[in-house]
């Protein structure tokens, strides 16, 4: 899984990215200070692993992991190629996900580059930016089919019909993600690769004084929430100092800090399981004395394919998985012990892989 870390210049983006990462992307007082992009890979906390961990010993224990990618603050105009727009708009197309981060806090030492915080508008901005991609994207395709459809492609008169109607969409401000679109316009969307059809989780920037107040009351957040709710999209509120603090603790330090400031958990396991919320992403387990692992997929995925994660024989040659429930293990010491009293399940190749199913797959090649 790869998310894009997006925004406008100096609303926090590369702190934040620094701070989940410990990348050491760049972070200076002046846009476009990211040109290329820098890539981070985090492991996803999973306190799962550490309880079967201490049960089986293992000489390796692995985590499944998410990529970060601190994208080149956006300006009007990106669409056109203003500023670093084209690199902008072309890094966002090979995401699976966009972190949108937004300023919500007043700092006279942080320029903001159009002069003042106002967050509604730096989201129309970045929004308006991608819609003007999508749009001449979507008018492209409209030409392309009426071609073919006068050349008597037939099929292509419902491509050029939703491009007519999509386009209308975007013309109005809003993004293709919130077009009504039926199954059939659904698959031919998806062969567009619109940038506004990705998921989007907004990442409302707090100030450090704002932390464990009610939401209600930090400035400007309010309006963010409107925006996501409108959009169907996820948010989560953060604050990039404070996320770069903890990221220099070791784990004591972190949880007590963390207690502390009354949060419960970082942003960055905050923002994962928004992520994966989003994504509509689950994680079944591997375990052994050689390694208790994590893996992630999409939920709904077949026992076959989920093999396939772990090595491509294993989906080819599948027999059967043979799954337990992770509770139903930890509840009762091991594999073994839950085999004994007919608590370890033979799934055939329509199971679908549920969140946290211990599994062994039986296969042959």
């Amino acid at each position: 899984m790869k998310l894009g870390v997006v925004g406008l210049p100096n609303v926090g983006k590369s702190t934040l990215f620094n701070a989940i990462t410990n990348a050491g992307a760049q972070a200076e007082n002046y846009p476009f200070c990211t040109i290329e992009p820098n890539t981070g890979v985090v492991m996803v906390p999973d306190a799962r692993l550490n309880v079967l961990a201490d049960m089986y010993h293992p000489k390796k224990v692995t985590p499944t992991t998410i990529e970060f990618v601190d994208i080149a603050g956006l300006v009007k105009g990106a669409s056109r190629g203003e500023g670093l727009g084209n690199k902008f708009l072309s890094h966002i197309r090979e995401v699976d996900a966009i972190v949108h981060v937004v300023r919500c806090f007043e700092n006279e030492n942080i320029i903001h580059v159009d002069g003042s915080v106002n967050p509604a508008r730096d989201i129309e901005t970045i929004n308006l930016e991608l819609i003007f991609a999508d749009m001449d994207t979507v008018q492209r395709r409209k030409d392309k089919a009426e071609k073919s459809f006068r050349g008597g492609d037939k099929k292509s008169g419902a491509e050029a019909e939703l491009a007519e109607k999509l386009y209308a969409h975007l013309e109005s401000g809003k993004p293709a993600r919130t077009y009504p679109a039926d199954e059939e316009e659904q698959e031919i969307m998806n062969g567009w690769f619109l940038l506004t059809t990705k998921p989007v989780i907004y990442a409302a920037n707090i100030a450090e004084d704002d932390i464990g107040k009610p939401e209600s009351e930090i400035q400007y957040l309010p309006e963010v929430e409107k925006i996501a709710r409108e959009e169907n999209a996820e948010i989560i509120v953060i604050s990039a100092a404070i996320e770069e603090e903890i990221a220099q603790m070791n784990p004591e330090e972190k949880a007590e800090f963390l207690e502390d400031l009354g949060i419960g958990e970082s942003g960055l396991d905050r923002l994962i399981t928004a992520c994966y919320r989003l994504l509509g992403l689950i994680s079944f387990l591997t375990v052994g004395e050689d390694e208790c692992r994590a893996w992630t997929i999409t939920r709904g995925t077949k026992a076959p394919q989920a093999a396939g994660k772990i090595h491509t024989d294993f989906e080819k040659g599948f027999i059967r998985a043979e799954v337990v429930p992770y509770d139903t293990l930890v509840e009762n010491g091991s594999m073994a012990a839950c085999k004994e009293k007919g608590l370890v399940r033979s799934e055939g190749k329509d199971y679908v892989m549920k969140d946290g199913d211990v599994t062994l797959f039986r296969f042959n090649v």
